[in-house]
C-alpha cells in the first residue's frame, strides 16, 4: 500500500476554523460577540494544557473566551452555582466544563446542570437523547463529531460501510455508533461496537471497511486486525514508558501506527490526526450556539 494515506486533521480542521471565522465575522456584523466560557477544576497538567489550546484557537477565531479556575477542593456546590451563573449570563453561549474532574465532583451533576443551548461539549442528558432520536437541533460531542468531519472531508464513503468501533464509552464510542447509524447523509453505516468483553475482536475488524479505535490501549489495533485497504481512525492518547524520550515517557495511540499504515488505505496520524479536530468541532458548536441563541 502507498504510504502518502495519511488523513490530515490539521489541515481539516484548519478548513472548519476558516468556516467558523467567517461565521464569527457575519454574528459580529449583527453586533453580536460570540462568548465560551471555560470552567477547569484544579491545576491537573493536561487540563491545563487543553484549555490553554482552547483560549488562543477562541481567540484567534475572535470568539471572546474567558476561564473560571477553581481550587482542587473546591465543593460541587460551589462549581454548580457558578454554572447556574453562566446558564444566566446572556454574553455566554457556550459552556465547557474541563474534565476530569475532582472524585469529590459528580461529572454528571455537571453535565446535568449546563443549558442543553449551551451545551457545546454535547454531553447534556438532552442533547445525547436528541443524537440517539436523529434530531439535528442539539449539539454533538466534538470527539465523535470530528471523527465522522474526518470521514467525510476525506471522501470516505459511510453509506453502507462495515464500521468497528473499539470502545463503548461516552466520550467516543457509543456517540459515534449513534451518528453513523442514522438513516442520514454521510451515514447509514452497518455499525458493531467492541469493548472489553467482546470475544475475538480481531474477527470483527478484519472485515471492516472502517475501524476507530478509541479503546484507550496502547498500539491495540495490529497490522494482522484489519484488512488491506480499510480506513483507520485512531482516537487514543496513551503516555508509556520511554527512556529515550524527553521526560522518560512518550505519547501513542491505539493503533500500532508504523505497522499498520503500510496495510491502511487511510489512516490518521497521532498526533495530528483526530485532536485538532475536537477543537475544531467545539468552536462550530459554540458559533452554532451563539447563532441559535440570536434568532
Amino acid at each position: 500500500m502507498p504510504l502518502d494515506n495519511l488523513i490530515d486533521g490539521r489541515a481539516i480542521a484548519e478548513q472548519i476554523h476558516q468556516e467558523t471565522a467567517a461565521r464569527v465575522e457575519a454574528l459580529k456584523r449583527r453586533g453580536i460577540q460570540p462568548g465560551l466560557a471555560f470552567v477547569r477544576v484544579g491545576e491537573d497538567p493536561a487540563s491545563k494544557v487543553y484549555v490553554g489550546m482552547k483560549e488562543k484557537t477562541s481567540a484567534r477565531l475572535g470568539i471572546a473566551s474567558r476561564t473560571r479556575v477553581f481550587a482542587a477542593d473546591a465543593t460541587q456546590a460551589e462549581l454548580l452555582a457558578f454554572i447556574q451563573e453562566l446558564n444566566a449570563d446572556k454574553s455566554i453561549h457556550g459552556i465547557l466544563v474541563q474534565t476530569p474532574v475532582p472524585r469529590q465532583i459528580d461529572s454528571t451533576a455537571v453535565s446535568e446542570a449546563v443549558l442543553p443551548s449551551k451545551d457545546v461539549d454535547g454531553f447534556h442528558p438532552a442533547n445525547v437523547g436528541k443524537l440517539m432520536l436523529g434530531a439535528t437541533d442539539g449539539f454533538v460531542s466534538c470527539t465523535p463529531a470530528g471523527v465522522h468531519e474526518l470521514l467525510i472531508r476525506s471522501g470516505v464513503r459511510i453509506a453502507g460501510a462495515e464500521v468497528v468501533i473499539l470502545g463503548r464509552g461516552m466520550l467516543v464510542g457509543k456517540p459515534l455508533l449513534a451518528i453513523l447509524l442514522q438513516k442520514a447523509p454521510h451515514a447509514d453505516a452497518t455499525v458493531t461496537l467492541c469493548h472489553s468483553r467482546s470475544r475475538d475482536i480481531a474477527s470483527h475488524t478484519r472485515r471492516a471497511d472502517i475501524v476507530v479505535a478509541a479503546m484507550g490501549v496502547p498500539e491495540y489495533l495490529k497490522a494482522d486486525m484489519i484488512r488491506p485497504g480499510a480506513v483507520v481512525i485512531d482516537v487514543g492518547v496513551n503516555r508509556i514508558p520511554d527512556p529515550a524520550a524527553k521526560g522518560g515517557s512518550r505519547l501513542v495511540g491505539d493503533v500500532d501506527f508504523a505497522r499498520v499504515q503500510p496495510v491502511a488505505g487511510k489512516i490518521t496520524p497521532n498526533p495530528g490526526g483526530v485532536g485538532p479536530m475536537t477543537i475544531a468541532m467545539l468552536m462550530r458548536n459554540t458559533i452554532r450556539a451563539a447563532e441559535m441563541a440570536t434568532k
